[in-house]
């Protein structure tokens, strides 16, 4: 994509929600991929290892692409490595490292409402390393609203011994989640967001699928269903990972990943579509309607008496 189209910022926002509308669909096929290779609840070297050949498979897809673009193999130069392995194993390797055992440990609430902590993560750090992000009252309330649907769709954050070390092990994948975008922003002007995304994938992927080995993993990847799912899911995170990486390059993080929020709100209603599951609610309105809002004020720029 063109520069000057990526830093047109309602072009921007509509690459935005469409990585989002992608990562929503994650939620249902991932369910469903679990039910095709029968992955137990509490398996996590399973669930890794199928993390870690969904995130290795888009990294050869991503750089095969790469690849045909430039006409030739683009190996990453030597001082382009600490930019991939910083990146990998941040974004990738440790934020789902630490998503897939802590989702064994807690409800699908506390996740969703967890990870949606990544956005005022990245928001209120963002203006410590970036001089164009400027942290805002606005863009702090807009956070506030767009968290508020999250805990509208989910009944609210339900506290539970049970349930600590679980969402202990989400908070830090949100924590790397966050990380992630930072360093993305960072390592984009240093190296091409695809080949970024590309390199990033591959190691953060690798490095899932021999932990998830390591701890007894094991995926029947003759099934042919299986595979075509874990496919799409590796289409995906190539997608959308490359424009996400590629928008970070060019607009404020906290801009960008305020709408991160989109994501559980897309997971849930395309997991009623693929699922079966009953979504269609005043609660799922009421979330939309608050995160819509919180993503308008993060991201409309506001008279300076506001700031």
């Amino acid at each position: 994509m063109k520069a000057s189209f990526l830093q047109n910022r309602i072009a921007a926002c509509a690459l935005a929600v469409l990585c989002t509308l992608l990562w929503g669909t994650a939620f249902p096929f991932i369910k469903l991929g679990y039910e095709e290779f029968s992955v137990a609840d509490g398996d996590t070297g399973t669930m890794l290892l199928f993390a870690g050949l969904r995130f290795t498979l888009a990294g050869l897809m991503t750089l095969g692409v790469l690849c045909a673009l430039q006409k030739r193999f683009e190996a990453p130069r030597k001082n382009e490595l600490k930019y991939i392995f910083a990146l990998g194993s941040v974004q990738t390797f440790g934020q789902y490292l630490f998503t897939y055992i802590g989702i064994g440990f807690t409800t699908g609430a506390n996740t969703s409402i967890i990870t949606a902590c990544a956005s005022f993560f990245t928001v209120l750090a963002a203006p410590i390393f970036f001089k164009s992000d400027r942290l805002t009252i606005i863009k702090i309330l807009g956070c506030a609203v767009g968290f508020g649907g999250i805990l509208a769709m989910n009944g609210g954050f339900g506290f539970d011994l049970d349930t600590l070390f679980g969402d202990v092990m989400i908070l830090f994948s949100t924590v790397f989640a966050a990380g992630g975008n930072l360093i993305a922003k960072h390592s984009s002007k240093s190296v091409d967001p695809v080949k970024l995304t590309a390199y990033q994938l591959l190691f953060g992927g690798l490095a899932l699928t021999v932990i998830g080995l390591i701890l007894g993993g094991r995926l029947n990847l003759l099934n042919i269903k299986g595979l075509l799912i874990l496919l799409w899911l590796a289409i995906v995170s190539a997608a959308a990972f490359s424009i996400w990486t590629a928008l970070l390059k060019h607009h404020p993080a906290g801009n960008i990943s305020v709408f991160n929020l989109l994501v559980p709100v897309f997971g849930t209603a395309l997991s009623g579509l693929l699922l079966g599951e009953s979504v269609l609610n005043l609660q799922t309105l009421l979330a939309l309607a608050l995160i819509s809002a919180g993503i308008v004020l993060v991201n409309v720029r506001w008279r300076a008496k506001y700031d």
